[in-house]
């Protein structure tokens, strides 16, 4: 039986640390959909279409990944893609709480769900799109933060209003 995870998230945008948790997921299980959420809340600096594009771009050479957006809860969106292990990220012990939670929510609408969490490499453990856009907004230096595929892209897009 094929094992498919689903890798939730925002991606405002894809960072190292997000791409290290995709690298270890394909360790584990035989395919990965990297669900790019629609988000409006958040209010995300990039658009659903970039954020997925700047996910397929860092993604393209990988072998077993699909990039989707998706715009409705991370159960229903993974019964869809018949996933049945959603992968979450963990940095720190602030971010275990939160992941908990949405662990134990995600179970109690499906049962048949699990949550696998990853820790990135501790080079990345830093690493959050919130500190990438920041970077960004005063044009800071972001090569060692985002995959070069994402940084180029996001050096093309006229951005002033980071």
């Amino acid at each position: 039986m094929t094992k498919i995870a689903l890798y939730p998230g925002t991606f405002d945008p894809i960072t190292n640390g997000h791409y290290d948790i995709v690298v270890r997921a394909l360790n584990l299980f035989d395919s990965l959909v990297i669900a790019v959420a629609d988000s409006h809340e958040k209010k995300p600096l990039f658009t659903l279409n970039q954020r997925v594009e700047m996910a397929k771009a860092a993604t393209s050479h990988l072998e077993n990944v699909e990039v989707l957006s998706f715009d409705n809860l991370t159960v229903e969106f993974a019964a869809m893609q018949n996933a049945s292990i959603l992968i979450r990220g963990l940095r720190a012990v602030s971010d275990f709480e939160y992941e908990l939670q949405l662990g134990y929510l995600n179970n109690s609408l499906d049962a048949s769900i699990e949550t696998v969490y990853l820790m990135p490499n501790l080079k990345h453990a830093f690493i959050s799109s919130s500190i990438v856009r920041n970077m960004l907004k005063f044009n800071g230096k972001t090569s060692h933060l985002l995959p070069a595929k994402v940084e180029g892209m996001i050096k093309e897009m006229t951005v002033c209003t980071l």
